[in-house]
Order: C-alpha cells, then sequence, then structure tokens
C-alpha cells in the first residue's frame, strides 16, 4: 500500500485532492495531511510517505522549498494555480503538477506517471530530512536544522543541550537555538553515549559542556553550563551519573 502525504493549506481543496486521489487509487493510503510547509516536513518524517503532494504556495515554507529538502525521501507532485510553475516543478524532479481547480482527468494521467515511477524508482524511504545520520553504527556528527526558510548544518559537538519542547526538540548551541520534530528517545540512541548523557526525561546535555555539578537547597541536583547561563535540572531517575554528590 502506497503512503502518501498532502501539504495544502486550504482545506476544501485537501479534502477533494484526498477524496479524488482514493477514489482513482483505492489501494493508496492517505497517512496525514498538512496545512503549511514546515507541518508537512515533520509529518513526513513522522510517517515516512512515499509520495507527497504539494502545493507550491504555501505559509511558512513553500512546497518547493519542502521537496527541495526532503530530497529522495519522496516522490513528489505539486499542487499550484499557477502552469507557469509547470517548468519549474519538473526542474525539482517532481513526478508531475495538479492545477487548481482540480481536474480528474489530470489527476489520472498524474497517478499513472506516478505509479510508473514507483515500479522504477522506490521512495528512498531510509532517507533522514532532519537528521543527517552516518551510515553503521557511527554516532551522529551532524544535525540540518530549518532556520526560517533555510536549512543549516550544525555538529553535534556543538550542541550543549537537547531539549524536549512540546512536539519538538530544541537544539542549543552555545550562542542559538533551532527545533528539530525527531524525538529525544529517537536522538538518544543516536549520538555518543559517552558524550552526551541524558539527565531528565526532557534533556540530554553533552557532557563537556558542563561547567559544574550541584544541588540546591532542596536537595535537586542541577548543571551549571560553561557557555549558557541557565542550569539543568537532573531528575532521580538520572542522578546516579553524579552518584558522588
Amino acid at each position: 500500500m502506497t503512503r502518501i502525504l498532502i501539504a495544502e493549506d486550504e482545506t476544501l481543496l485537501a479534502t477533494e485532492i484526498r477524496e479524488e486521489l482514493l477514489r482513482q487509487w483505492p489501494e493508496a493510503q492517505v497517512v496525514a495531511v498538512a496545512r503549511d510547509g514546515h507541518e508537512a516536513l515533520r509529518l513526513i518524517e513522522q510517517h515516512r510517505p512515499a509520495v507527497c503532494f504539494l502545493d507550491v504556495q504555501m505559509p511558512g515554507l513553500s512546497g518547493l522549498d519542502v521537496a527541495r529538502l526532503i530530497g529522495r525521501l519522496a516522490h513528489v507532485v505539486f499542487i499550484t494555480a499557477h502552469e507557469r510553475y509547470a517548468l519549474q516543478a519538473f526542474d525539482e524532479g517532481a513526478v508531475g503538477y495538479l492545477l487548481k481547480p482540480l481536474d480528474p482527468a489530470r489527476m489520472a494521467k498524474t497517478l499513472l506517471r506516478l505509479k510508473e515511477r514507483l515500479n522504477q524508482q522506490p521512495a528512498d524511504l531510509g532517507g533522514l530530512n532532519a537528521l543527517a545520520v552516518a551510515q553503521g553504527p557511527e554516532p551522529l556528527r551532524w544535525i540540518t536544522v530549518l532556520r526560517g526558510r533555510e536549512l543549516q548544518l550544525i555538529a553535534v559537538d556543538d550542541v550543549v543541550y537537547f531539549r524536549a519542547d512540546n512536539k519538538y526538540v530544541a537544539v542549543v548551541t552555545a550562542d542559538s537555538e533551532a527545533l528539530i520534530s525527531t524525538p529525544l528517545k529517537e536522538l538518544i540512541l543516536r549520538v555518543d553515549g559517552e558524550h552526551f548523557w541524558q539527565v531528565h526525561r526532557s534533556t540530554i546535555v553533552n557532557a563537556h559542556a558542563i561547567k559544574s555539578v550541584g544541588r540546591s537547597l532542596s536537595g535537586k541536583l542541577n548543571i551549571s553550563l560553561k557557555s549558557r547561563p541557565e542550569t539543568l535540572e537532573v531528575s532521580p531517575a538520572y542522578a546516579h551519573r553524579f552518584k558522588q554528590l
């Protein structure tokens, strides 16, 4: 069953695309619908669809931006109100494009081309967009983060700590913060366990960034950092790392 994501900020059109797509291709599965580019990236990483239908113009990140960021992670079909984007769509490696308002005949042609592409070249479902993961057992060396509309690489060694922040994880360096959608429980498996320690259910700290560890008046352990003013709380479940205190 082919897993599909739709990224479209117009709710009615997103519903129409979903219904027409499943009518013409009942074996497919729409695993997620995103309302903007940032949500699309998060859902792509979460659900790993083989195909993404992306609106060219969306709030935040455009469909073109998302397509560049996901690379070979999924096959792309663009959704646009302007046919002038067609050439650019194919330049970005898209399978095809759908024009607004939706035309079932064009949908049929696009799905035919898409099925042929899937048979010839399956999506690289093993790829990761938010994480630049080394092959094999090597620990994570680089993290790819999104700042505004730019994709930036951060060396893991430069990370002071990771902090769970609602549905995201904050990547905190000495002078900046950025959000990624990779769960903390996945990060702890990918970073070097000798240098990155989980000290709280929501915090992983770089051991090289620790200045000192002390107890508060209430008896709680707190970590002072070399390059950041804030302190990090150590929960009892992870206090064994500092059992001498």
